[in-house]
């Protein structure tokens, strides 16, 4: 990993009688933004390894801290389970989509990921659930009204040859 001076944690030292402090040159929240920044500029430039390194270390700082935006961990959890979709990790991605909704239960891309993982491995009922609420949270998104009409219809159609 390239690290740039801005993103480097410093750790500067100050006396005070025989005790040595360390502190770091950066509150925690900024630090914890740059990588979480750096994570998102490594995504959209499709360097996914990259960016789920960085993202798994901003989860895990944000757990640690507690210190975290709940759309940024929100943002941070879907991304990575998007990685881990693209792998074909899928029970993997299930976990950070529904960790994702877990931290920002009003963020509806997450339910609508995780909807393609159900409706791809077949599990209907919890696709159908998933885009409805998608569909609850933003009632104009497209993706998730033409994922949600194919589940019905896949699931009808599974019904009718007795599956």
């Amino acid at each position: 990993m390239t690290s740039h001076p801005w993103l480097r944690n410093t750790i500067n030292k100050c006396m005070y009688g025989q005790i040595t402090i360390l502190y770091r040159s950066l509150p925690m929240e900024e630090d914890n933004s740059q990588i979480f920044e750096h994570a998102n500029s490594e995504f959209k430039k499709k360097n996914f390894k990259q960016a789920d390194e960085l993202y798994t270390e901003f989860i895990s700082s944000c757990l640690k801290s507690r210190v975290c935006e709940a759309g940024d961990l929100a943002t941070a959890y879907n991304n990575r389970g998007q990685i881990k979709y693209l792998r074909v990790d899928f029970h993997e991605a299930v976990e950070d989509y529904t960790s994702a909704i877990q931290a920002n239960s009003q963020f509806e891309i997450p339910f609508y990921n995780r909807g393609l993982i159900h409706y791809r491995l077949g599990f209907f009922d919890d696709a159908k659930a998933d885009f409805q609420q998608a569909l609850k949270l933003n009632p104009e998104f497209e993706d998730a009204k033409v994922s949600l009409q194919q589940t019905l219809l896949d699931q009808k159609q599974k019904i009718n040859r007795g599956y």
